[in-house]
């Protein structure tokens, strides 16, 4: 399971020239992504009636199996995806918010080729990111991740991502446990160092102190 690491996303959303439409609109597809776990083909999927920025923001998105999730939108994601909702408000409410350069809807396809060939083409800001292969998907596990390591309850991450199984869900649990296994692993001490409960006696500088207080 790829995701990637809090400077990672950064460096992938820091990537688009936003004072361009086509780079703002890149930008704001990926935050999207990361924000609602979106699949690629639900992202392109979603249309201005979806949203609802009001008090509460949220984004209808309808995933598999026509199963439909109400998912909370940050707001940053709203203030960025505001500019391009005002740019369809003369437009039928059933229009996608994502377009292409040519204004017609992306696809799930343009949507993976964007963000794989924006990884390939910006890895340089972020060396770890030639070591991953990165796409929609890895950002959706990306969010997940992201939402454990928050203390989001586990049923919540699955009601957010429109997994049908929990077991689905738990594999997020069980990498964040490895990770932190992995963590702990490189604090414990060598059993080659001697005992840690005698070494510190030695340390004269520690022993004034104590004699000190």
């Amino acid at each position: 399971m790829t995701y990637l690491e809090k400077e990672e996303i950064d460096a992938l959303l820091d990537t688009p020239d936003r004072r361009h439409p086509q780079g703002y609109r890149d930008y704001a597809m990926r935050l999207f992504l990361y924000n609602t776990g979106a699949r690629a083909q639900e992202a392109a999927d979603v249309t201005v009636e979806d949203f609802t920025l009001d008090s509460s923001p949220c984004v209808r998105i309808h995933g598999k199996g026509n199963k439909t999730r109400i998912c909370p939108l940050w707001p940053h994601t709203v203030k960025v995806l505001r500019s391009l909702l005002d740019s369809r408000a003369n437009g039928p409410l059933e229009t996608p918010i994502f377009l292409n350069v040519r204004g017609e809807p992306m696809t799930r396809f343009g949507i993976h080729t964007l963000v794989e060939r924006t990884v390939r083409r910006e890895a340089h800001k972020s060396p770890s990111l030639q070591k991953k292969r990165v796409s929609p998907h890895s950002i959706r596990h990306t969010c997940a991740v992201h939402l454990l390591r928050a203390g989001v309850d586990i049923n919540t991450i699955r009601a957010w991502l429109g997994h049908v199984s929990l077991e689905t869900t738990n594999r997020y649990a069980e990498v964040d446990l490895a990770m932190k296994a992995k963590a702990v692993a490189t604090c414990a001490v060598s059993p080659h160092t001697g005992n840690p409960l005698k070494a510190w006696k030695k340390d004269q500088d520690l022993m004034a102190f104590l004699a000190s207080l």
